[in-house]
């Protein structure tokens, strides 16, 4: 009886945790798919290695919704400057 009583209050305390637990693990998801993403865009960012390239890159990116272009232009100067 007392390892019932006992075993039930732990499934109570677990219970409660589990919209904490199931918000951390969304949470660590999106930021790991937000990485992966930030790495592919990386690495689709520095095939643009000829002039042309690179002046093409930057006609688009003048096109660009500014908070978009500032950010793209941000890690392009990260992977010239490695």
């Amino acid at each position: 009886m007392n390892l019932i009583a006992q075993k039930g209050h732990a499934m109570e305390h677990l219970t409660s945790l589990s919209p904490l637990l199931n918000a951390a693990r969304d949470d660590f998801r999106a930021r790991r798919a937000s990485r992966a993403h930030g790495k592919t865009l990386e690495r689709e960012l520095a095939s643009y290695t000829t002039p042309a390239e690179q002046h093409e890159l930057n006609a688009i990116l003048d096109r660009a919704e500014p908070e978009a272009a500032v950010e793209i232009r941000r890690i392009i100067s990260r992977s010239r400057a490695v």
